[in-house]
């Protein structure tokens, strides 16, 4: 079945003629949210513990992370040849740029490594950050990846964020100017958004400069305070079911513009993390091979709201 999406898988093949594994990484960082420059409270959704695998420790040597890392996906992955160091726990951009610069540089000696990529906070940049990360990038893949979460700042404020949209935007222009690659990361079913709000998003997210996009539906992990919300203020939480999230991803691809590449359409918790399970142990493969069926049947495709032929035929 052809794709009626700009699915990521395959992107780095297309555009770097081979397949690029990202290793997650645990660098050490901390994040202004957690160490009382913002907030020592941090996101109400967030536990990092719920999203890393156990090659990546914090404390743990970089290049040994990396030759673990590389170990761990060679079994799955046997034609990946070289990988792309993916600094994700955290906030990687928070730091002095000469810290930045040695622990960058420190993963890219490594022989099988071509590229980083930098999951950070849009309010955790400024120039002098970026100019480092735009010099690396003249002999190396770097791509930036920012935590958005949200478009609207009332939610942004209520799950404790730490920045307001606009922020957002600043940091990714500024990111742009540089010619830097970017994804963005978005949560769906945050307290007090509806569907028509989340879909409404979809104008705004078009107007970024961003290369890719990373949908997670909101998970309730334990021990979260947005755990304590919902179980104060349900009726501000829409919670899909399996179809019904379907349905929905269905009419935000059809309201995105369509050279926008979607890397990922849901998140995947241990469940010994989470205080449900609503889908089941479905994995993203599966949701996946869902989504092309709910997508033929319904005859939609990405940019199909917004007036453009399909140019996935």
């Amino acid at each position: 079945m052809d794709k009626r999406y700009n699915s990521f898988v395959g992107y780095f093949k297309k555009v770097y003629g081979e397949r690029l594994q990202k290793v997650v990484l645990d660098a050490g960082f901390s994040c202004p949210n957690r160490d009382g420059t913002i907030s020592t409270g941090g996101c109400t959704y967030c536990d990092n513990a719920a999203f890393h695998p156990g090659y990546s420790t914090s404390g743990k040597p970089l290049l040994q992370q990396i030759d673990e890392g590389i170990e761990f996906h060679r079994v799955r992955y046997r034609n990946a040849r070289h990988f792309l160091a993916y600094f994700q726990s955290f906030s990687n951009t928070y730091g002095a740029v000469e810290k930045l610069e040695r622990i960058y540089r420190e993963a890219l000696s490594h022989p099988d490594v071509v590229g980083i990529v930098v999951g950070t906070r849009p309010d955790c940049v400024d120039g002098q950050k970026l100019d480092l990360l735009a010099e690396l990038n003249k002999d190396s893949i770097v791509i930036v990846e920012y935590g958005i979460e949200s478009c609207y700042d009332k939610t942004l404020r209520r799950i404790n964020r730490g920045h307001d949209f606009e922020t957002a935007r600043r940091a990714i222009q500024m990111s742009a100017e540089r010619g830097l690659d970017m994804g963005a990361h978005f949560i769906l079913g945050l307290p007090g958004e509806s569907r028509e709000m989340m879909l409404e998003q979809c104008s705004m997210i078009n107007e970024l400069p961003i290369r890719s996009v990373k949908f997670h539906q909101l998970q309730l992990v334990k021990g979260t305070k947005m755990v304590e919300d919902y179980a104060g203020h349900p009726e501000d939480f829409v919670r899909f079911t399996l179809d019904e999230y379907l349905d929905f991803i269905c009419d935000m691809l059809s309201r995105l513009r369509p050279d926008l590449y979607i890397e990922r359409i849901a998140g995947e918790v241990p469940p010994r993390f989470v205080t449900e399970t609503p889908w089941g142990l479905i994995r993203n493969a599966e949701l996946l091979k869902l989504l092309d069926e709910r997508l033929d049947q319904r005859d939609i495709y990405q940019g199909k709201a917004l007036g453009i032929c399909n140019p996935f035929e």
